[in-house]
């Protein structure tokens, strides 16, 4: 049976975690990385090859790992703002005849704004590429089992869920270009709750139907700056992220919420309320979710784990990430993640993207789930800008980049 060849564009965070995530799939080898950073490159294609994962080497170029014959499918994995340069760079490439693809899957989100989103989703249909939208938190175990036991026992006994929630909290990213808004595309909003508005919709979908089964038809949010725009948070940043972020007068927002009222095929009401924080204090990550009906509940806390380990004050050395993503502590008890890369998604969403690429299926979760979870983020930026509900879809939405992402954005003047 023919195995997929993987080459991913990027070699940073999430790159690394994918290919741990490797050693649970079938069917497919990675065989490439490329990074504007050859140094890294190397570093991420010398993990692939110690966890055997497959023969992973550096690539000069987009385009030479696009036409080498051992790379079938491409993983974007890069940066906000490049993404529609690599999403060019691998169709330019195909349409000069350089290479053969069948897939490619980028990471979320799909684009910083809508009208960049559009772009993917143009340019992968014009290269005639199956595509799909990486987002690892519909994968993670937990909610897709809670999920299926909820609809198949609570829902079809009782009624159908009404009100999903979903968060996701830390202490703020780990490269620099997060923080810039310009590059990001805005703060913790279009970093995180891209996560959480596709998990909220996600539990309140039936099995089965399709996404377009339920709509949006209003969207309040409210975004701030709570912590890293303060005086001795922005000092921080400028030491140890970069020196020319000022977030004292242009920060980007480290909290935002939205609630996303949906309504479903017989016109019921649905409920998903979101959070994210760059602002969060606690044992590191944090992803939550709830989902509620007539008779029933489903919690989710990633926090809620298997394993503690307990710590004395005579227990010391450097700060690490050994026991869960955006450790904030070393001392005490403090939870352990035992496998990131399953219970975060990883594993279970790869698995998925192999097997309908090397049996030439389009995923479900696409460039067109992508370009929708955009429009929300996007109409949530305009909701709280405007401090009003705004009806699906608003005028404007198509040409709209938020304040934050312009440098505009003021929080602390009133």
């Amino acid at each position: 049976m023919k195995r997929l060849g993987v080459g991913f564009i990027g070699s940073g965070f999430i790159t690394r975690f994918h290919i741990q995530s490797w050693q649970a799939v079938r069917d497919a080898d990675i065989r490439g990385i490329w990074s504007p950073n050859r140094a890294h490159a190397e570093a991420a294609a010398a993990l692939a090859r110690a966890l055997q994962v497959g023969e992973a080497r550096a690539f000069d170029s987009i385009e030479a790992m696009v036409a080498d014959p051992s790379i079938d499918a491409i993983w974007i994995c890069g940066p906000n703002h490049a993404r529609i340069e690599n999403m060019e760079a691998i169709v330019d490439a195909l349409e000069r005849g350089k290479g053969e693809l069948i897939g490619v899957a980028c990471e979320k989100p799909l684009a910083r704004n809508v009208a960049e989103a559009r772009r993917m989703v143009e340019l992968v249909e014009r290269a005639g590429l199956l595509h799909g939208y990486l987002e690892d938190q519909l994968f993670t175990p937990a909610i897709r089992r809670g999920r299926e036991i909820i609809w198949k026992r609570g829902a079809a006994l009782t009624g159908r869920p009404y009100l999903a929630r979903a968060a996701e909290e830390h202490s703020g990213p780990h490269a620099p270009w997060f923080w810039f808004g310009n590059l990001q595309g805005g703060g913790v909003l279009n970093d995180m709750m891209c996560h959480s508005v596709e998990v909220a919709r996600f539990l309140l979908t039936e099995p089965g139907k399709p996404r377009q089964s339920i709509r949006p038809v209003k969207v309040t949010a409210q975004i701030a700056s709570l912590k890293w725009s303060r005086p001795e948070y922005a000092a921080w940043l400028r030491e140890h992220m970069d020196p020319r972020l000022d977030y004292e007068h242009h920060p980007a927002e480290d909290f935002a919420r939205a609630t996303i009222e949906f309504v479903d095929e017989d016109g019921r009401t649905l409920i998903a309320e979101t959070t994210t924080s760059w602002s969060y204090v606690g044992p590191g990550l944090r992803l939550t979710a709830e989902l509620l009906g007539p008779e029933y509940s489903l919690q989710v806390n990633s926090l809620d784990t298997g394993a503690r380990l307990f710590f004395s004050r005579r227990v010391q050395g450097e700060a690490g990430e050994d026991l869960v993503e955006k450790q904030n502590a070393e001392q005490g008890w403090m939870p352990l993640v035992g496998n990131e890369a399953a219970e975060y998604g990883y594993e279970w969403e790869n698995r998925y993207f192999v097997r309908c690429f090397l049996e030439g299926r389009q995923p479900e979760e696409d460039f067109h789930a992508g370009l929708e979870v955009v429009e929300l983020l996007m109409t949530a930026y305009m909701s709280a800008e405007q401090e009003r509900t705004l009806p699906w879809k608003p005028e404007g939405l198509e040409s709209f980049v938020p304040a934050v992402a312009r440098g505009t954005w003021q929080p602390n003047r009133r």
